[in-house]
């Protein structure tokens, strides 16, 4: 088959999946908490064409033979986790974290057999939540999944309380009109991210861990947290960099403008792509219609 062919068609395809995940990125460039997605390309497989001796010439500098390629696919695509801008919205609610951490989520779910078995969820702060169940005012995250504690448990608030979180996720509930001391109603969990390559992305800005093919659970080192230390969260956050704002949004870490000059300049390499198999096409025709 014609070489041209197989190249302009290999490429094109990677080409559309690189633009994708460009249009995804645009589309989510004013979504808060959005990190941006990315790829690389690499050659396919590469032969060696040879020359006859003819080609020898006095004074040639370059070696005989033409290496051909095959085209190119994309990579594995990444997530880029750097920090986005923090915006202030003065809300009690609205979270933004500082550094490379996350807020463990508990994601309810059920096995094969309908019993229930849920899993950790991560998510980059955000809008979270005031839900009512059975068992008072619980915190979730914009998507409903209940925000977990340092003990591991759903964080439990009082009612008609004023909330107010510090830099390291402990939460105290005010009762302005008594005048009382603040009460301790719990610490959200932190944990930072050591591998963010692994994360899976499961849709809605939340990130859950890959599984481990050999223990069958989720796959060790990806995140750490105080706990695997002893340490205490606050001590451990300071060490690690991270803190909490409350009252503020971290957004998308989208550049709009690089966005759109790498969009253009991908969509130069498929139109590039598109005429080599449209020239290719025409070539084979005139072969074909060749008459002796």
């Amino acid at each position: 088959m014609n070489g041209s062919l197989i190249n302009a068609q290999v490429s094109m395809h990677a080409l559309q999946r690189k633009l994708d995940l460009l249009s995804h990125n645009i589309a989510n460039v004013n979504t808060a908490g959005y990190k941006r997605k990315d790829a690389t390309f690499h050659d396919l497989l590469t032969r060696y064409q040879s020359q006859t001796d003819d080609f020898e010439k006095a004074g040639r500098m370059t070696p005989i033979g033409l290496n051909m390629g095959s085209g190119s696919r994309l990579g594995v695509d990444w997530t880029d986790f750097s920090q986005g801008t923090l915006q202030q919205t003065d809300q009690p609610f609205d979270l933004a974290i500082e550094g490379p951490g996350m807020l463990e989520v508990q994601v309810v779910g059920f096995d094969a057999d309908g019993n229930r078995q849920d899993t950790r969820g991560f998510v980059r702060g955000g809008n979270l939540q005031i839900t009512d169940t059975n068992q008072g005012l619980a915190l979730t995250d914009g998507n409903g999944h209940f925000v977990v504690g340092i003990d591991g448990n759903p964080i439990v608030l009082p009612a008609d309380r004023r909330i107010v979180i510090d830099d390291s996720g402990r939460i105290e509930a005010y009762d302005d009109a008594s005048g009382q001391p603040p009460v301790q109603v719990g610490q959200l969990k932190m944990v930072k991210v050591e591998k963010p390559e692994r994360l899976i992305a499961s849709g809605d800005n939340l990130y859950v861990l890959p599984e481990d093919p050999e223990t069958n659970g989720p796959m060790a080192g990806v995140i750490t947290e105080a706990a695997l230390l002893n340490l205490p969260q606050s001590e451990w956050m300071n060490q690690q960099g991270l803190r909490i704002h409350q009252g503020f949004m971290e957004q998308s870490n989208v550049d709009l403008t690089r966005e759109m000059t790498e969009l253009v300049s991908v969509q130069r390499a498929y139109q590039l792509n598109a005429r080599a198999l449209s020239s290719s096409d025409t070539l084979m025709n005139l072969a074909n219609n060749l008459r002796a």
